[in-house]
């Protein structure tokens, strides 16, 4: 499975420091391997490195009846 455009995912990301953390992001952009995302923690813009995201899953939306 590929993340894609519009996907709400959850990361594990490493950073430059070596600093592990858990995010969830909202994806609005992939190219030449970094992605860019609103992250939902911040609330902020950012770009991931592909190579630095150890881990992610899709975050299935909630229906409601």
């Amino acid at each position: 499975m590929k993340m894609s455009v519009g996907q709400t995912v959850e990361i594990i990301y490493q950073d430059k420091a070596e600093k592990i953390t858990q995010r969830k992001i909202e994806v609005y952009g992939i190219r030449d391997g970094r992605i860019r995302a609103t992250c939902l923690t911040t609330n902020s813009p950012r770009v991931f490195l592909e190579s630095s995201i150890l881990s992610w899953q899709p975050i299935q939306e909630r229906r409601y009846a």
